[in-house]
């Protein structure tokens, strides 16, 4: 089973050291762990992807709940929620496959934010499944470097709000 933890801490050193440790210490599995200030800067915000039993997620909920530093948590299945990701990827490209390459950006719709004559990065904003699509699909080139964002999320908007 996987769950989103949607976590509003204090915004304090130790706090993000804290919430790990509640999972290392029970052997829970932290899939992607994202945190960022929320527009008041005492508050950061921090989605949490785990996957285990249904037990293990009633569990971490229960024990985020007990944090001190922990200002209120939210769970959400994926199909409830907006999920994003961020993907860099440095390829050493030649003149015979940087069309392909090119080709595969516009077909996934990612962007190359640099480039040189050996190298370029591209970049791409996209709900997680697509992101490892486009690692798929560079696969096969020389990729060098990739620098993956944990996933964003946020759940969907309801009628009442």
């Amino acid at each position: 089973m996987k769950k989103i933890f949607s976590v509003l801490v204090e915004n304090r050193s130790g706090v993000l050291s804290k919430v790990s440790g509640l999972f290392a210490r029970r052997s829970y599995n932290i899939d992607t762990l994202t945190v960022g200030e929320t527009n008041d800067k005492t508050i950061s915000h921090m989605t949490i992807c785990s996957s285990g039993s249904k037990w293990e997620m009633e569990q971490i909920e229960k024990q985020l709940n007990k944090k001190l530093d922990v200002i209120k948590v939210r769970t959400f299945e994926e199909q409830n929620a907006i999920l994003k990701e961020i993907i860099l990827v440095k390829i050493k490209y030649t003149a015979a496959n940087r069309g392909e390459i090119l080709e595969i950006c516009q077909l996934t719709k990612a962007e190359i934010v640099d480039s040189n004559k050996d190298y370029m990065i591209i970049y791409l904003c996209a709900e997680p499944d697509k992101t490892t699509g486009l690692l798929d699909m560079l696969g096969k080139f020389n990729i060098t470097e990739v620098c993956r964002t944990g996933t964003l999320a946020m759940s969907k908007c309801s009628l009442g709000e």
